[in-house]
């Protein structure tokens, strides 16, 4: 199934706030990202990786949903309170997305979920070389996104597979 037909298929409608697990499935491994099975959301599959500013950033699927979420996430942060709306601009490399994020601790890191409705999001993040997140017009975590087109792919073949499971 290709990246286009996959998004679409998911309608990328807004996903609840459901509790992240940290017992995460480990799928495989692609262009430098973990591409891992979340069972807590219907084997949503994701990828993730950490990042030396020490961010870690995950992109997937919530299939008890059938939406899609990037969750960003900080301890240099420090105040994020779970279930807060935050206003937030994603920048792939010169594309800007403007949305609100909620609040959100994977373990004791704090960080945001921010959900996306348009396939074109997806698809600029897998062409893009650098996601940066501002807040308040100020850039708080720019990551290099170098594999995340592999990983993408990977992780809807993951998805493909959990799906026929």
């Amino acid at each position: 199934m290709t990246l286009l037909k996959y998004a679409a298929a998911c309608g990328f409608a807004l996903l609840s706030t459901t509790a992240f697990a940290q017992d995460l499935v480990p799928y495989s491994e692609a262009g430098g990202w973990a591409v891992e099975v979340d069972p807590t959301l219907g084997n949503g599959c994701l990828l993730s990786s950490d990042f030396e500013d020490g961010s870690h950033v995950r992109i997937g699927f919530d299939r008890t949903a059938g939406n899609g979420y990037v969750i960003a996430a900080n301890t240099a942060w420090g105040e994020i309170t779970d279930g807060t709306d935050y206003p937030i601009s994603f920048m792939l490399d010169d594309q800007k997305y403007d949305g609100s994020a909620k609040g959100l601790h994977l373990d004791d890191l704090p960080g945001v979920m921010v959900t996306f409705d348009s396939v074109d999001f997806l698809t600029d993040l897998a062409a893009k070389n650098t996601m940066t997140l501002q807040s308040e017009g100020a850039d708080v975590m720019s990551i290099n996104l170098s594999g995340s087109d592999e990983a993408i792919t990977e992780t809807i073949a993951c998805q493909d597979e959990q799906d026929k499971g």
